[in-house]
């Protein structure tokens, strides 16, 4: 099972995969017709903001999880 942390560097992963594969998705479709430029356009975009959304959903897991990490404290 992955860590919370290899799943948040697998999301960065593919975020920055897709964000620099975007200038090769032009070059790929460019023989297509112009509808079917725009909906791979609009998939590609689809794809990018779910995979920054499951990035930053993990970050935020992760923060709370450390932040209750069940270490017990001091008593006062």
């Amino acid at each position: 099972m992955l860590t919370i942390h290899d799943k948040i560097e697998r999301a960065a992963r593919l975020v920055r995969w897709l964000e620099d594969d975007a200038p090769l998705l032009n070059i790929r479709i460019a023989n297509l017709t112009p509808e079917r430029q725009q909906a791979t356009k609009e998939f590609a975009s689809k794809l990018v903001a779910s995979a920054r959304a499951e990035l930053e959903r993990l970050t935020l897991q992760s923060s709370l999880w450390e932040s209750n990490d069940g270490m017990p404290q001091a008593a006062d």
